[in-house]
């Protein structure tokens, strides 16, 4: 198990190495990156949207029945909008383009990989790294942050219609107790970790389907490797991310 956990951890090294190379010794394929970013990052909009706006509910919901305990339900847009912003939103986003795309592409590459087409390129001199791992990695990199930013706004705009429809919250009040919680080094720390998320769902998913034996059973296993090592890789770097924002940004 150790060995094995170390071997594709030196396997993701030396393909991190050999994207940043290629990223910056070759000429950028456009069109390529633009095709990824569309396949990966537009098409994942529609699960992001939906649980963010019923996550920003859900919040609005909680902190209500809390708060009003403590006489402190004026404090419900402050939590909603901290809550989705720093923690919720990036997280659960990255979770869920970490399970759709990780998968999509871990069987993609297997697949391509089984039926030799990653050798014949190579048998005609071309890099399948720069070929399908970078226009991968752009795609998962820069699709994240935005994803994440309109989750932001869809998670805050559930919490405010719950807030005005179900308890009856003023929401000129709502939306400026959203605006005074929320600060610069709150954005940065929640779009911060993004990049970062979005580099390990690529790296993993390429690495785990560029390294599939076994045939379409090779592939099922690799593809349940990356969901699960995507999701808890995300969860792990987001506590210290976390803390590292704090320190950085305060």
């Amino acid at each position: 198990m150790l060995n094995h956990t170390l071997m594709r951890l030196g396997q993701v090294i030396i393909l991190t190495a050999q994207f940043v190379r290629l990223l910056f010794s070759r000429k950028p394929e456009v069109r390529a990156w633009l095709h990824q970013f569309y396949h990966l990052g537009v098409q994942s909009l529609s699960i992001t949207n939906i649980t963010a706006i019923f996550t920003g509910m859900v919040l609005a919901l909680q902190a209500a029945y809390a708060l009003a305990k403590l006489g402190a339900d004026v404090w419900i847009g402050d939590l909603v909008s901290l809550s989705i912003v720093r923690e919720l939103g990036p997280v659960l986003s990255a979770l869920l383009v970490g399970g759709r795309v990780g998968a999509g592409i871990t069987a993609e590459l297997g697949y391509m990989k089984n039926t030799q087409q990653i050798d014949a390129m190579r048998a005609m001199a071309t890099d399948p790294i720069y070929k399908l791992v970078v226009p991968r990695m752009i795609a998962c990199i820069f699709s994240l942050p935005l994803l994440t930013v309109i989750a932001g706004f869809l998670g805050i705009l559930g919490g405010l219609l719950l807030a005005v429809l179900e308890l009856h919250v003023d929401g000129h009040f709502f939306l400026s107790s959203v605006l005074e919680a929320l600060t610069l080094n709150d954005i940065i720390s929640g779009l911060g970790k993004t990049f970062f998320f979005g580099y390990f769902i690529g790296i993993i998913a390429c690495n785990n389907g560029l390294h599939v034996e076994g045939g379409a059973d090779g592939v099922g296993r690799s593809t349940t490797h990356t969901v699960v090592t995507t999701s808890i890789t995300i969860l792990i770097s987001d506590f210290f991310l976390t803390k590292l924002f704090y320190l950085v940004t305060g």
